[in-house]
């Protein structure tokens, strides 16, 4: 069973028990869950992990459900690969590619629904659902299938046809809404607040549970290192939880005495702001131009996330009031890290650079992250023997319209070799 004590407001500090609630009835704060650290600390080890299955969870001392019976596709456990090809070509020589698009659903969203929606089903409900900007709606729907329970998944109406389709096959009931990512929130916060519809929503009512998923990627990483962290990280982000969660992801590894060469350390009294001095890792944000207002806020030293209305390529990244946009700007802080907004012309730039130089195709949120790996490399944020992991978070084909346009046609021939000589050569 998971090692959850409860949950805690992330503002005011009230307890309460682990219950599918994510905002706070005091001050209105997101809730986070309280883990008994004391005790996994007594059970978790190197060992245990690697002995684990295959998936995220192998780590299910750290996250919050049942890891004796998940809901689980196979999500996580995904390549760290060494990019060499590319860092020859920014001129990193130490640069790996976390490599989340080859996820079941081709997301890393697998991550954090397989959590939610094991959760979920610890609490009863028959019924996952989601506000989604595509990726989280093709995992919920997924998730469902293999859980057996029923999935209502709601989308923006002008989704790429490749999320709509891969969440389709699936089979849940999928609700096109016209309006942005963040109408379709709102209309689904109504909906999770609403006692007709005892539906979990995995990113609102099961938040606090949901976005500990990705909690996983920086145990990767780090497992992937030989249990050691990088010195830099550029992570995409939209609402701001995955980079918020990777960072405390290497913090529990510290503290815990997980990581090589360095010293357990007791958690602090707010555990999930705790900073192991042994974390030196930069975090680096990634926003597209279109829709950056982590990176807005950032750039102006404000303190507090003015919303946006999204206008960007990178439709995966559109949330234009981020949940955790405050909490983003506090770790970027922390890290020493810095935020980016990549221009919406230097996407698909950024999409062939990958493809080209490692093989690996990316949707447009990559684009954002790859685009803004070179700006930090030509303006000597990183050094060229620094440890830097970037992330990839989607697979390129689910946003092909993005790049249809921008690819060499085939040449087009007679079966003789002669049309082929022809072709090739002129």
């Amino acid at each position: 069973m998971a090692f959850v004590s409860g949950l805690k407001c992330r503002e005011c500090g009230r307890e309460q028990p682990a219950s599918p609630v994510n905002v706070c009835d005091f001050c209105f704060g997101p809730m986070e869950v309280v883990y008994d650290y004391a005790t996994i600390s007594e059970v978790v080890s190197r060992d245990r992990i690697e002995a684990g299955p295959l998936s995220i969870w192998r780590y299910g001392d750290l996250l919050p459900a049942d890891s004796d019976n998940p809901v689980d596709i196979m999500a996580g456990y995904t390549p760290l690969l060494k990019a060499d090809n590319l860092g020859k070509r920014l001129g990193l020589n130490n640069l790996y590619i976390k490599n989340d698009s080859v996820n079941p659903s081709f997301s890393f969203k697998d991550r954090v629904v397989s959590v939610a929606a094991t959760k979920a089903r610890e609490f009863g409900f028959e019924t996952i659902s989601c506000a989604s900007t595509g990726n989280l709606a093709c995992s919920v729907a997924a998730h469902a299938a293999r859980a057996g329970m029923r999935a209502v998944v709601f989308i923006p109406a002008d989704l790429e046809r490749g999320k709509v389709v891969g969440a389709a096959i699936y089979g849940p009931t999928l609700v096109a809404v016209d309006g942005t990512y963040d109408q379709v929130n709102r209309l689904c916060s109504e909906l999770a607040d609403n006692d007709d519809y005892r539906w979990a929503f995995v990113n609102i009512n099961m938040r606090p549970y949901y976005a500990e998923g990705s909690k996983t990627l920086g145990y990767e990483v780090a497992e992937q290192l030989g249990w050691r962290l990088p010195d830099h990280v550029v992570v995409p982000s939209a609402s701001g939880a995955m980079f918020t969660k990777i960072w405390k992801g290497f913090n529990e590894l510290a503290c815990l005495g997980l990581l090589d060469g360095v010293e357990a350390s007791s958690f602090g009294p707010d555990q999930n702001t705790v900073h192991h001095p042994a974390v030196t890792t930069q975090m680096h944000m990634a926003q597209a131009e279109g829709c950056s207002p982590i990176v807005s806020a950032w750039d102006n030293d404000e303190a507090r996330i003015t919303p946006v209305r999204p206008d960007s390529l990178a439709k995966s990244l559109a949330i234009g009031n981020p949940a955790d946009g405050i909490y983003s700007l506090r770790v970027i802080n922390n890290s020493g890290g810095s935020a980016y907004a990549v221009p919406e012309d230097q996407i698909v730039s950024g999409i062939r650079l990958l493809a080209e130089t490692e093989g690996i195709f990316t949707e447009t949120a990559g684009g954002v992250t790859v685009s803004a790996l070179a700006h930090l490399a030509e303006k000597g944020a990183i050094g060229p023997d620094e440890l830097t992991v970037v992330y990839i978070t989607g697979n390129g084909l689910k946003t092909q319209e993005a790049v249809e346009d921008e690819v060499v046609n085939p040449l087009t021939i007679k079966p003789t070799i002669s049309s082929f000589e022809a072709a090739f050569n002129g």
